[in-house]
């Protein structure tokens, strides 16, 4: 996916971040809580060893600097740079969901801040680091991101670190703001795991819903009325696929717990089902093709 060169970034809608520890949450918060079901120790235990070495283990001790993001401010920008091309597609995701939601929904949306960082920032619902990856927190309503988590999604768990790929992260965690405004996502606190779970179906939902976005991504305009996106290539959709793809429960599980596979303990959905709901919603372009909650077919 390629920005159009003179479009403008809107840094307005992101702010930098830093300070903090580890916790849980994300679709990188996977990754960190699988390592803890394979690996053992509690990643929230206040300091213990554990949660230095799994820390360790997936940003080799990285610390907290702040994120100047000034030299973001075009599409060139946004196609030369991974933090950049997080703002990108901050301002598509929102520009997009203005207007979609009420018009598909009759539910305004309402702005959502993203906070990039690098190494580690203080969120209300715990501490981010790159080991538990772009989260959304509904008690702030804020997006955060830490643009190394785009390596380790290509370089260890598959993903083909095309753009497309690193887009459909944000796009998920904005799929998860969605759902706040539309009152769905404490649904998927339902205290339990496993392919049906609710946590599962809140998953495949912001799926699905990043893949709406997509559908509609060559449309969204800067606040200048220009084109943001260039038209979707199906190279684009593949390398999006190669992402929902790499986080799927399945495919982790087989990375780190050599070849093992507990669907009891699935909290994000298999890849195949992730790679389904995000062309559901790319194929249809509308929510109302994401009710994960109206099926058992996940």
């Amino acid at each position: 996916m390629t920005f159009n060169e003179g479009a403008n970034l809107d840094i307005s809608q992101v702010t930098g971040g830093k300070s903090g520890a580890i916790v849980g949450g994300g679709i990188g918060g996977l990754v960190l809580m699988l390592l803890v079901a394979f690996l053992g120790g509690n990643p929230f235990g206040g300091g213990s060893s554990s949660a230095l070495d799994l820390d360790q283990i997936l940003t080799g001790g990285s610390q907290s600097e702040a994120l100047d993001v000034s030299h973001c401010r075009t599409g060139a920008d946004a196609n030369a740079d991974d933090v950049c091309r997080i703002i990108g597609t901050v301002n598509s995701a929102q520009d997009f969901w203005t207007d979609a939601l009420p018009a598909q929904t009759g539910r305004q949306y309402r702005p959502a801040q993203t906070v990039i960082y690098s190494g580690a920032t203080s969120s209300p619902c715990g501490t981010a680091s790159n080991a538990t990856g772009p989260f959304y927190c509904p008690s702030d309503e804020r997006v955060y991101v830490d643009a190394s988590f785009f390596d380790e999604l290509s370089s260890r768990f598959g993903a083909d670190g095309g753009t497309l790929a690193q887009m459909y992260v944000v796009a998920h965690e904005y799929g998860h703001h969605v759902q706040n405004v539309l009152g769905i996502l404490a649904r998927g606190q339902d205290g339990r795991t496993g392919p049906l779970s609710g946590g599962v179906r809140i998953e495949l939902m912001a799926d699905c819903f990043a893949g709406v976005w997509a559908h509609h991504a060559a449309s969204t305009q800067d606040a200048q009325g220009n084109t943001l996106i260039q038209p979707l290539t199906n190279a684009d959709i593949r390398s999006a696929l190669s992402a929902a793809a790499a986080v799927g429960d399945d495919h982790i599980q087989e990375s780190l717990g050599g070849g093992r596979v507990d669907r009891d303990t699935w909290t994000h959905g298999s890849s195949d089902s992730r790679q389904r709901w995000f062309l559901a919603g790319y194929d249809s372009g509308t929510v109302g093709s994401c009710d994960t909650f109206a099926t058992d077919d996940l």
